[in-house]
């Protein structure tokens, strides 16, 4: 803490200083003395964060790249990607066959479906009460040994916080002890509430199994439940959100940015989730419907085939109406797109302005200089002498579009928590946490990018374009630069230098009219292929004020395709999109990875795809998890050796000195 900084050096003394330094430090002791209040209180708890200080650090839980799969998503929050599980064998080793250990953990998982169908299966309820009350009990004070009582106390439920602490603590000898538990147990059987505190106890195992979780980005997508994902989050008791670009996407959406409104709604048409805007979010697309089927009423939209989903069953019969409204939005976005690039040439992104370079004689359009024939000959809303301009339907569409965004409540309520516990990067314990890249060149230097303020470079663009597109949310409507800070949400979502894309640019254009795949490539930054040397993470690490040698990049947003090593830079980056999306899966081959942290290193985990918690719970399925990788730290980390440890060690510091101004 830098008092000083609060003080004009103009026109004082050293002397002066020292006192005004004096007076600050006295009020923040007198401030500090409202909560402890005597020289007892402060002693106590400076013994107390002492005392955690010196306990193991908890187990940080890193997923990233959810689009959407909520399912699946939900079963790995619950199982702690394999965590539980390795409680399991470790409390219960050879003396469970596989199968019990697999039915425990689907118990603990999903204790209230689990329960159900034991129920209608298991011959003597009483006896499967006690076994499972006393295992779980096992599991649960596996989970709690990094943790103070004070910690476990607050995650326990009020009313049954007393019989668990005793379950957990009671009694002083090993006998004792399990006699004591014999008959706390008896008593919950005995008056029917063996159910709830099998249910309480569960979630308390999935909630202290992981100390905090990391999303690293791509939260929304093509899945059908990113509102899902993000009201699941709003409830995880530790947890922060490094946004991805997509993310981004539905947040300046959600600030009113009509090029990201018409991505949005073009995604969710494309991969048939309008479920997601019309149940999750309240949205009402129905002036584009109208739009779009009298507009296109004569086009066949051959290249817009949604993807459809049989979950959908809102959409999934009308595929015709879904092309429509697809390309509908397409045409509007393409032209919002190109009027906010030429509004910021500072954008640098002039190829995807291409609605100007079709020739409506021969039907073809130049990209990069060469011409190719276009799919589609049906271009109704667009005048070849303004092509960038809405129609007039067009945009009474995108008003009404931008109203229903503005004033869906929960969809506000979503962002407002992305800003809360979100940012564009995160350091976290030595590591550095983001979602896309770090704007590199091809030599190797940091991108310079050209910004209201200057140029810009690595941590310095990242800190500006999240003050940006902040002051974009928040900032008061009719406020200097307040419409350019909107703007710029869209250039996070698939600008060329943007840290959450890192590709040269976007080919969506190219993808719905051009059959030439070759124009469909999207060249990453040279960021991807230069993190695999260390002397690279160590610049990137030393730019972002981490130790060089020993921090480590957690990266999303590349899938890692099959046959490819997640690890980069002799274990320093761990690349951790693996295809939660099902879409990506025929290239990765896997349904994601996750990372754990705990007190003794580094595991990455592969996850197989998931069919559903249905299956997972009736069979007895869980999540097939593989570790791909684990580094052993040199001695086991305690909480003294984390960010939390210094922010304790500062506590105790200011404690310290109100002790002694108590003596004194």
């Amino acid at each position: 803490m830098n008092l000083q900084r609060r003080f004009p050096k103009a026109g004082k003394t050293g002397k002066d200083r020292g006192m005004q330094l004096s007076q600050t430090k006295r009020a923040y002791l007198e401030l500090l003395s409202k909560t402890y209040r005597n020289e007892d209180e402060a002693s106590s708890e400076i013994i107390n964060l002492t005392a955690i200080q010196n306990l193991p650090k908890g187990t940080e839980h890193f997923i990233s790249d959810i689009h959407g799969e909520y399912e699946a998503f939900l079963h790995i929050l619950k199982n702690a990607s394999g965590v539980i599980r390795l409680k399991i064998d470790d409390a219960f080793g050879d003396s469970m066959t596989e199968q019990e250990k697999r039915r425990l953990a689907v118990l603990i998982y999903c204790p209230a479906e689990k329960l159900e169908i034991i129920r209608d299966n298991e011959p003597n309820m009483e006896e499967f009460y006690y076994k499972t009350l006393h295992q779980l009990i096992e599991i649960l004070y596996l989970v709690t040994k990094k943790y103070s009582r004070s910690y476990v106390r607050k995650q326990i439920p009020q009313a049954y916080a007393y019989i668990i602490e005793e379950l957990l603590y009671g009694a002083s000898s090993d006998e004792q002890k399990k006699r004591y538990q014999d008959n706390l147990i008896t008593g919950i059987v005995e008056i029917g509430k063996s159910e709830d505190f099998i249910i309480i106890m569960s979630e308390l195992i999935s909630r202290l199994a992981v100390y905090h979780l990391h999303v690293l980005g791509d939260v929304f997508d093509r899945g059908p439940g990113g509102d899902i994902v993000l009201e699941a989050l709003t409830k995880y008791h530790s947890v922060d959100i490094q946004w991805g670009n997509h993310d981004i996407l539905w947040m300046g959406a959600a600030a009113g940015n009509t090029a990201c409104i018409a991505n949005v709604i073009r995604i969710c048409t494309r991969y048939d989730n309008l479920h997601t805007l019309e149940v999750g979010y309240g949205i009402s697309i129905r002036p584009l419907v109208t739009f779009a089927l009298e507009a296109y009423a004569e086009d066949p939209c051959q290249n817009f085939n949604p993807k459809v989903s049989a979950k959908d069953a809102l959409y999934a019969s009308d595929v015709e109406t879904l092309k429509k409204i697809c390309k509908a939005i397409a045409i509007i976005q393409f032209k919002l797109e190109g009027q906010l690039i030429k509004k910021h040439p500072s954008y640098d992104m002039e190829s995807l302005r291409l609605l100007h370079k079709i020739d409506f004689e021969t039907y073809t359009v130049e990209v990069d200089g060469k011409r190719y024939p276009l799919n589609n000959r049906m271009f109704p809303t667009i005048d070849p002498e303004d092509p960038y301009r809405l129609t007039d339907m067009e945009q009474a569409v995108i008003d009404r579009l931008q109203s229903a965004f503005l004033e869906s409540e929960a969809l506000q309520a979503h962002v407002r928590f992305l800003f809360s516990k979100g940012s564009i990067y995160k350091c976290y314990n030595g590591n550095l946490l983001f979602h896309g890249c770090v704007p590199m060149e091809e030599d190797g230097t940091l991108s310079a990018v050209e910004t209201e303020e200057g140029l810009k470079t690595g941590k310095d663009w990242f800190d500006y374009a999240e003050e940006t597109v902040r002051r974009g949310y928040f900032g008061k409507a009719g406020t200097p630069g307040k419409q350019r800070c909107v703007d710029f949400f869209w250039y996070l979502w698939c600008g060329y230098q943007s840290p959450l894309f890192g590709k040269k640019k976007i080919t969506t254009f190219e993808r719905c009219f051009i059959e030439d795949e070759n124009t469909w490539k999207e060249a990453k930054n040279p960021y991807y292929s230069l993190v695999c040397s260390e002397e690279v993470v160590d610049m990137i690490a030393e730019n972002f004020g981490l130790s060089k040698g020993t921090s480590h990049i957690i990266n999303g947003h590349m899938p890692v395709k099959k046959g490819t090593n997640p690890l980069k830079a002799n274990g320093r980056v761990f690349l951790i999109d693996g295809g939660f999306a099902k879409p990506y899966q025929k290239t990765t081959g896997i349904a994601g990875y996750s990372l754990t942290h705990n007190s003794y290193g580094y595991i990455l985990t592969a996850h197989e795809a998931f069919e559903s918690a249905e299956v997972a719970v009736r069979e007895e399925k869980d999540i097939l998890s593989t570790q791909v990788a684990q580094e052993n730290i040199k001695g086991r980390l305690y909480n003294r050796d984390t960010d939390m440890g210094k922010d304790l060690a500062q506590q105790i510091y200011w404690l310290k000195l109100l002790l002694e101004a108590y003596r004194n």
